[in-house]
């Protein structure tokens, strides 16, 4: 499997286990706006990887990345508040953390290498 297609993967699977997540978090207002949040920028970042991975151009992906790691940024601060809460067992919350924290050191990292191989083709 390409490694595109693999971090599709690990993206909808975090997306998934943010829903679990969700669907777990007490129905306090509490727990509703953070499952509300979570929910949104969780699930957002596997669909917007696979708009990345139609981009029309290299600008065009970078930005999309760029959407992607905002997205995972977000996801991370939810999770952390939710688990600094103790709304829901660390067992489930750590896990996700740790996911959502590596893959945004690979969006990151994916995004300077496409702005860096840019700026090459740009000079050269």
């Amino acid at each position: 499997m390409p490694s595109g297609e693999k971090l599709q993967e690990r993206l909808v699977e975090f997306a998934v286990g943010a829903m679990d997540l969700c669907d777990h978090l007490p129905k306090t207002f509490a727990g509703r706006h953070l499952s509300e949040q979570l929910f949104r920028s969780g699930t957002a970042c596997a669909a917007n990887y696979a708009e990345a991975r139609g981009a029309e151009s290299r600008s065009d992906f970078i930005h999309k990345l760029g959407v992607v790691r905002k997205e995972l940024n977000e996801s991370l601060v939810w999770l952390r508040i939710i688990e600094r809460r103790s709304m829901a067992p660390a067992e489930t919350v750590r896990p996700l953390c740790v996911e959502c924290d590596e893959l945004c050191r690979i969006i990151s990292a994916s995004r300077k290498t496409a702005e860096d191989n840019s700026k090459k083709i740009k000079v050269g």
